[in-house]
């Protein structure tokens, strides 16, 4: 294989529609915008409006609350946990946030990291994070580590 031999997998891409060029194209005169009308014109923002009728996103009652001062972990897995600890890039005896952030196993760490039980642990390891669920918690004693989580978390 040669550079000039390069290709895309046939139906990888699709040109571009040119609109407006002539009736050969089959998109040409109104380019597919039908005749006259708001919509024709350019500039139209008409999402959601419904010709002076009350909006449907108007017409509904307003449910939920989206809390502004909530808390948000970065999560992590046991299994990321573990493949880190197989390739020595953490050390099982002593697994901090700062470490799993200079690890490059969480990007960063927010209001704290909490692990999670997706995947298994094998190795006997000793984890200091803000929060866990039980599962990872459980899932660690049995392999023969501790878990502790530092700062009181929100209901699970």
């Amino acid at each position: 294989m040669k550079l000039h031999e390069l290709r895309d997998n046939p139906g990888a891409t699709k040109k571009r529609m040119r609109v407006g060029r002539g009736p050969g194209s089959g998109k040409g005169k109104m380019g597919g915008r039908g005749i006259k009308g708001q919509k024709s014109r350019s500039g139209v923002a008409i999402n959601g409006y419904e010709g002076g009728q009350m909006p449907l996103y108007q017409r509904l009652p307003k449910r939920g609350f989206n809390k502004p001062n909530r808390k948000e972990f970065a999560v992590i897995n046991l299994g990321i946990i573990a493949k880190f600890i197989e390739a020595g890039k953490l050390d099982a005896g002593n697994i901090t946030e700062e470490t799993l952030v200079s690890s490059g196993a969480v990007r960063r760490k927010l209001d704290g990291i909490r692990v999670l039980a997706k995947g298994e642990i094998g190795t006997k390891a000793t984890i200091e994070v803000t929060g866990a669920s039980k599962a990872a918690i459980d899932a660690v004693e049995k392999a023969g580590g501790s878990l502790k989580v530092t700062a009181a978390q929100a209901a699970e």
